[in-house]
């Protein structure tokens, strides 16, 4: 019987340091530093699911969007919607659970479960005190071929988000830059649809933009931007992912105004981050290589409008030319640190969706290039 004790008296103690390492552990993971590429996880312990998401920062709190993955390859389509997280201090995180659900019985709804949501960004609308969630959306068993804007209301929020439409941008509408070779009619031979990887010539020579006129200009990979005055951009890759669009959004951020520009034509940008500092708008994006990383790109202008300037790949070091293996998806100016921002990129795991990870990291600038290096660990 002493034995006894003592063995169970062992495994007791056992336990409990164990139990101690473990949570030692969790506290250094989520507690007052970022270690890009690790296991993150949320209050409960669970590894935080927003990826290709953006921050929302409203009050005091910030709240984490970002597409809700699951095990497997399959985890690649949309079968749970949008996730929603809190924060005080970006480190430590809040499940505050589905924002935007998919339609689970209705199979020919835009927002179908199966359908691809991919890269949710939320902004708040002053005029009527709500929030507004734009997403790239791919109907169900459509694979990219859609490329639309789907957009959803909600008065909390958290959510629950309420669907409102799924849209091709500027339906109708030519670009504040068009060109004469785009107003030409279009023949049928360049009517085809492509991967969105390359392209068998210039789209202008093809007039992408001309040909998607009436019904709308392609938009895959975005997000969006409001600035100083209140006004709100939607970025977007079109023209079959050749070519980047911004348009400005209306008044209530659910719609385009049919005012929109055509930058970096032929250039094949992807996963556009927009930011502003010291009056100048920036961008962090990526090339067009699927689901595998690449050098990032990174541009700057005097107005939102251009000129655009293509700078270097603002990531450097080593494993900068695969942007250490990560995706842009959204930059966050840092908490208190006037000028300073926090780039947020995607690490994909297409063979297990549910296990992507993040990497955030600090940028710095050297002139008007702004400079990202890897770091194991760190705090802002």
């Amino acid at each position: 019987m002493k034995k006894t004790r003592i063995i169970q008296l062992c495994f007791l103690l056992f336990a409990v340091a164990f139990a101690g390492c473990k949570g030692k552990s969790g506290s250094e993971q989520a507690g007052g530093a970022f270690t890009p590429g690790e296991l993150w996880p949320d209050n409960n312990g669970v590894h935080i699911n927003a990826h290709g998401g953006g921050i929302l920062h409203d009050g005091d709190t910030y709240y984490w969007f970002g597409e809700h993955k699951t095990e497997g390859t399959a985890g690649n389509n949309a079968l749970v919607g949008v996730h929603c997280y809190s924060s005080k201090d970006l480190y430590n995180w809040k499940d505050e659970g589905v924002a935007l659900s998919v339609v689970t019985d209705d199979s020919t709804h835009s927002i179908a479960k199966g359908c691809i949501l991919e890269r949710p960004k939320v902004i708040y609308n002053k005029k009527n005190n709500n929030y507004v969630m734009w997403f790239h959306l791919e109907p169900k068993g459509a694979g990219y071929s859609g490329a639309l804007s789907g957009i959803a209301v909600s008065d909390k929020v958290a959510g629950p988000y309420k669907f409102l439409r799924a849209v091709r941008p500027n339906a109708g509408s030519w670009p504040t830059n068009v060109q004469d070779i785009h107003k030409q009619r279009v023949p049928e031979s360049d009517r085809s649809k492509f991967t969105g990887g390359s392209l068998p010539a210039h789209p202008d020579s093809l007039n992408l933009l001309g040909r998607d006129m009436e019904g709308g200009q392609m938009a895959r990979d975005m997000n969006l931007f409001v600035d100083d005055d209140g006004k709100a951009y939607h970025i977007y890759s079109s023209e079959e992912n050749s070519t980047l669009h911004i348009s400005l959004l209306t008044d209530d951020y659910t719609n385009y105004s049919a005012t929109y520009a055509r930058f970096f034509p032929g250039r094949f940008m992807e996963a556009p981050a927009m930011f502003k500092r010291d009056g100048k708008y920036y961008l962090i994006m990526s090339g067009c290589t699927g689901w595998a990383p690449n050098a990032g790109r990174s541009a700057v202008a005097p107005s939102i409008w251009g000129p655009w300037e293509e700078l270097e790949n603002p990531f450097v070091g080593e494993g900068s030319d695969l942007s250490f293996h990560s995706q842009s998806t959204y930059v966050l100016p840092a908490p208190g640190k006037s000028g300073q921002f926090i780039y947020m990129g995607d690490r994909w795991t297409p063979e297990n969706a549910i296990d992507g990870r993040y990497i955030w990291l600090p940028i710095r600038f050297e002139g008007d290039q702004p400079i990202i290096e890897w770091q194991d660990k760190w705090s802002y």
